[in-house]
């Protein structure tokens, strides 16, 4: 769609599944569960829904899914579904890698950076070779250096091989990448997760990556299992809804296996909700 000047585009990784009791965190099941139905195995449905911005001459990659380097109990444990993948998503919007100028990780988790690089000849290398890869420095140093508690979701294949090219931008702090496209901190799934705000005569919009990975994860309380600072959270999602609110933002959402963005509203309870919006 059109933003302004900007034209943004979600463009998609396939699926894959979590476990829907640490998606919702403290939440009981018997709430969560009324939107996001689980399978036998207690996991719900997430999209992997990364976001193409042409902003002129530059075409800018939030994201990149899970890509294709893992194997075969990887994609069962995760019931993986890349169809389509975001090689094709992309070629469907008449780019291929090399087309890519920049890719913007919100993170490093497997989930967000997976698509990073790719296996070609027995080596792994950076997928999109003429662009430049940017996520905050602090996230890099906590990627590579992750404890018991965060090594899973690290996976080191999807970022040094593009440090050993020198493809790496890091950041310290909400950044403008191009006129009218900025990344801005918003702390709690991990110390520098960030998200992206893309802003054009007039308009905003705003892609939150893990901050409110899905439509369900709107009120204030519901947040993932997953976050290193819960607390932190909070008090990011409460900031950014409220402006979201005040200032009409559109927001994208980047785990939602059925919304892509929309406008929050109020409900008469004072309550967040979404208005969805699909063109």
């Amino acid at each position: 769609m059109k933003l302004g000047a900007f034209d943004i585009q979600p463009v998609t990784d396939g699926r894959f599944r979590l476990d829907g009791g640490a998606m919702f965190g403290v939440v009981p099941k018997s709430l969560w569960e009324k939107c996001c139905q689980p399978d036998e195995q207690n996991r719900i449905s997430l999209g992997l829904n990364c976001l193409l911005i042409r902003a002129g001459r530059k075409n800018i990659l939030v994201d990149t899914g899970l890509g294709d380097k893992e194997d075969a109990k990887f994609q069962e444990i995760f019931a993986v579904e890349r169809i389509p993948t975001l090689r094709d998503s992309l070629k469907m919007q008449g780019l291929q890698p090399e087309d890519i100028h920049m890719v913007v990780n919100t993170h490093l988790h497997f989930d967000h950076a997976g698509g990073n690089t790719v296996r070609e000849n027995g080596a792994i290398v950076p997928t999109f070779p003429r662009a430049k890869y940017f996520v905050q420095g602090g996230e890099y140093e906590d990627a590579a250096r992750a404890n018991e508690r965060t090594r899973a979701s690290y996976r080191r294949e999807n970022f040094t091989p593009v440090a050993h090219v020198d493809q790496w931008e890091f950041m310290d702090g909400e950044t403008e990448l191009v006129p009218g496209v900025s990344v801005v901190v918003t702390e709690g799934h991990t110390r520098h997760h960030q998200s992206i705000k893309i802003e054009s005569e007039g308009q905003i919009a705003f892609y939150l990556g893990d901050l409110i990975p899905t439509v369900s994860h709107l009120p204030l309380p519901y947040i993932m299992g997953y976050d290193l600072y819960p607390l932190q959270t909070l008090e990011t999602k409460r900031w950014v809804l409220d402006r979201a609110l005040s200032e009409n933002w559109l927001l994208v959402f980047e785990h939602d296996p059925r919304v892509l963005m929309g406008r929050v509203r109020k409900d008469i309870e004072g309550k967040f909700y979404l208005e969805e919006v699909k063109e």
